[in-house]
């Protein structure tokens, strides 16, 4: 199978996870019926807190984590791929994992990725970010194989690494993935145009889930759930921060014509750097 129906579902994760489960459950049912196959929600689907002592409270291992018991459920009971773009879980060293589920139709999970780049930042207008200071970050990248191709999993500040895609890409990934809690001050800036690029320079579907709107802790996120084709035209988009979600046919045929057009991977060379003084 070359073509199938995927969907990102678009959340405003709250405190609790059991509510946000039910949120995104109803999104996943109607994106189900609409004949999608692979459906996808945002970063931190289960739980959105920003204090480390509040989140610890809320959150516990996978295997006591509500919105991945439900979502294995959801998966059986409608027959589909449902690709949690990260929970929050606790690991046993007391540090938390920023973790991909990847949970195929007999609601079994097939795949897991933690995100390896911890988004550490001061921005522009007064926020600061040290998702290091809770979170325990990954080391390998994960390229899971379905039946209707390859797809690659990464989560949101991974987006800005090209160098993860492109190792992906170049193991055969067709489908790349970053779903994403985007501030809306980085949102508004470069949402856009680092899923493009990431679909250009790979010649790859890219599918981002997102959260969207003024979550409960106080953050805001900027929404724009889109999925991109192999030349780089957004071919779905949720145009705004509210919950819902957006769908498209996948062709992975259209990823051999994009490669071929423009053989990027192949034509790549190792170089090395001259480091000059004038």
């Amino acid at each position: 199978m070359s073509s199938f129906k995927a969907a990102c579902i678009q959340l405003c994760s709250g405190k609790d996870p059991q509510d946000n489960f039910e949120s995104a459950k109803d999104l996943i049912v109607q994106a189900a019926s609409g004949g999608s196959k692979f459906i996808q929600t945002p970063e931190m689907s289960n739980v959105l807190v920003r204090s480390r002592e509040e989140l610890l409270e809320r959150i516990g291992a996978a295997d006591q984590d509500p919105f991945l018991a439900g979502s294995k459920r959801l998966a059986a009971e409608l027959r589909v791929y449902i690709h949690l773009g990260s929970l929050a879980v606790l690991l046993e060293d007391g540090r938390v994992a920023n973790r991909a589920f990847l949970i195929d139709p007999d609601g079994e999970v097939r795949a897991t990725y933690d995100k390896i780049h911890m988004f550490d930042v001061d921005l522009p207008n007064g926020e600061s970010w040290r998702e290091s200071a809770t979170y325990e970050p990954g080391s390998k990248t994960v390229i899971a194989e379905l039946p209707f191709g390859k797809i690659g999993l990464s989560v949101c500040y991974d987006v800005r690494q090209p160098a993860i895609f492109r190792t992906q890409a170049r193991n055969g990934a067709e489908v790349l993935t970053a779903p994403a809690a985007f501030t809306r001050q980085t949102g508004v800036a470069h949402w856009h145009v680092l899923q493009r690029a990431r679909a250009i320079e790979n010649g790859a579907f890219v599918m981002s889930a997102a959260q969207g709107g003024l979550h409960e802790d106080g953050r805001e996120t900027f929404g724009h759930s889109l999925i991109v084709d192999p030349w780089g035209e957004i071919i779905a988009e949720l145009d705004h921060d509210r919950p819902g979600f957006v769908a498209a046919e996948i062709d992975t045929d259209l990823v051999t014509k994009a490669r071929g057009r423009i053989p990027a991977i192949v034509n790549e060379r190792s170089f090395e750097v001259a480091s000059l003084t004038a």
